[in-house]
């Protein structure tokens, strides 16, 4: 069928074969036959590297089998289905790669709306809110900030465009498209840092609404405020109370979670509109009771003038980048469910520049309006539902900002732990045990403790984080540049040492070599008080190092 050797040659058989899952075993004379079917295959291999012998349609009575092997790399591959491969793999397939939680998927029913869902559940949170309304407090002009943040929210849509299409067009989730660029095996390194970094976020998100619960809860139930009292009745730093909302939280996350990626869709598909509905009636409410001239959007007054807001402005878009650098890097966990690349972009426009600048004005008018109300500027939402009159008002804040948290710790923190440590050993971990690993460790790290020490978390959370930069840029410019934008989905999941990405010993030494300086230089940003004027921008200087250096580690070798 294809040349050999230099010469032309067609070899077409029909033989009786009879095979069971066993192998050969099942017949002796079949066996005799395979055995010399692939010397054959063997010898013809030796000759040239371009070789391919097929055999088609066999049939002993009823029987038929097929067999194809195109080029060397097919007799190892026939050698691991056929002897002692587990049967519910795929041809090929490496249990120590693969799970059903990890594999391509067959069925992408993720549209438009249910990527809004999930931004809007990532944007929607206490901490959303804190930080949009920052934006509007660093000194700047209300126009100044809103052209900020829509360039930032821009460039965040155009990054996870990027991130987006290889899980969405491969089916895969972030951790195995890791595997193309780090190694089928390397790609460990990239997914236990986010992991880490989620397991740690998720805990400190958890008690952050548990706090506001508990805050609600002592102003309906003044009779409980003594077991808020830590010294009296507390455990590693949390009150009784403390730990009565931490892990009723904890558990809800738990629950959602445990039902699967479908019941997560349809939390997100109600969380995101239902947190817009009370913000915009808590807006509303607030403007009423300010009255609309008494309301302003500079909220720290305008300090900067001329070209002296240029440098502010630039400082504004790299926060909003690398606030949604962590879900970014790992979209893809996400993208992969979506019905087309095209439905992911929509999703993702509406979700991030339009959703996003909703959010902030609506943020920016609530927060205006607590100064003329309560006489201060009051910048955190559970503080300002705290301080209405009417009971049923707060309850309803409360539980719409604790449905907030929830979302974002699940999109956000939940699930990438779930795929980061399946990864790490399939075989032994599922997605939902990987998910109740990183929520377990979430109690074991105290994050109580770990929030209320800022330097604790400046020499934990920031050296983790200064590997996010590098990562995305390592892995967007493999598969952009390098790989020219394809990837072959089942070397993704073999061992053999003839797959794209097995590399050396299932590790690419080059992205690993271009990945550990770039992060030692961003987070030397991070950390050198001397340096502290670029620490705001760690996050570009780390992708653009990382990207550089593994260019010129690799870019001239281009996939084929």
């Amino acid at each position: 069928m294809k040349s050999v050797a230099g010469r032309a040659c067609r070899a077409e058989a029909l033989c009786a074969l009879s095979l069971t899952p066993e192998g050969e075993n099942a017949n002796p004379k079949n066996a005799a036959l395979i055995r010399y079917i692939g010397e054959g295959i063997e010898g013809l291999a030796r000759h040239s590297s371009n070789c391919s012998f097929f055999i088609t349609q066999a049939y002993e009575g009823d029987v038929m089998a097929q067999f194809s092997a195109s080029g060397s790399s097919a007799l190892p591959q026939y050698q691991e289905q056929t002897e002692g491969h587990d049967p519910s793999l795929p041809a090929g397939y490496s249990d120590r790669l693969y799970n059903e939680d990890l594999a391509p998927l067959k069925n992408q029913t993720w549209g438009a709306y249910n990527i809004f869902a999930f931004w809007m559940s990532d944007v929607h949170s206490v901490g959303g809110y804190v930080f949009a309304g920052s934006l509007f407090a660093l000194g700047l002009t209300s126009w100044q900030v809103l052209v900020s943040l829509l360039i930032g929210i821009g460039l965040v849509n155009l990054l996870c465009n990027m991130i987006a299409k290889p899980s969405q067009v491969a089916g895969v989730p972030y951790p195995v498209a890791c595997r193309a660029t780090f190694g089928v095996l390397g790609a460990n390194i990239p997914a236990v840092i986010r992991g880490l970094i989620a397991v740690a976020w998720y805990g400190i998100q958890t008690y952050l609404a548990s706090s506001a619960l508990v805050i609600v809860v002592l102003k309906f139930v003044p009779s409980l405020m003594p077991y808020a009292d830590v010294h009296k009745y507390g455990f590693v730093g949390l009150s009784a109370i403390g730990w009565a909302g931490f892990m009723l939280l904890w558990v809800l996350q738990a629950v959602v979670f445990w039902r699967g990626m479908e019941m997560i869709k349809k939390f997100i598909d109600f969380a995101g509109p239902a947190v817009y509905v009370v913000m915009f009636i808590l807006a509303g409410y607030m403007v009423w009771r300010a009255g609309i001239k008494n309301i302003g959007l500079n909220l720290g007054g305008v300090k900067y003038h001329g070209m002296e807001v240029i440098p502010v402005m630039i400082t504004a878009v790299s926060l909003v980048v690398s606030y949604f650098s962590g879900p970014m890097l790992n979209f893809g966990d996400f993208s992969r469910y979506g019905k087309s690349f095209r439905s992911v972009k929509r999703g993702n426009f509406w979700g991030l520049p339009v959703n996003f600048l909703a959010f902030s004005l609506v943020t920016v008018i609530t927060t205006a309006a607590t100064l003329p109300v309560f006489g201060q500027l009051i910048t955190d939402p559970v503080e300002t539902v705290g301080r209405i009159d009417h009971p049923s008002a707060v309850i309803l804040g409360a539980l719409t900002f604790t449905i907030a948290t929830i979302g974002i710790n699940i999109v956000a923190n939940f699930v990438s732990p779930a795929f980061d440590f399946s990864n790490v050993a399939p075989k032994l971990i599922s997605w939902r045990m990987g998910g109740m690993m990183a929520a377990v460790a979430s109690i074991f790290i105290t994050p109580w403790n770990l929030f209320n020490n800022p330097a604790v978390i400046h020499y934990t959370l920031d050296i983790l984080g200064s590997f996010i930069g590098p990562l995305y840029g390592v892995l967007i410019l493999d598969f952009y540049l390098v790989k020219r934008g394809k990837l072959s989905v089942d070397d993704l999941y073999t061992t053999s040492e003839t797959g794209k990405y097995w590399y050396t010993k299932g590790v690419n030494r080059r992205a690993v070599m271009a990945l550990v300086p770039a992060a030692v230089l961003a987070t030397l940003c991070v950390m050198v008080p001397s340096l502290e004027g670029a620490a705001n921008f760690s996050w570009f200087i780390g992708a653009g190092l990382g990207a550089v250096f593994y260019y010129l580690l690799a870019g001239r070798k281009r996939a084929v």
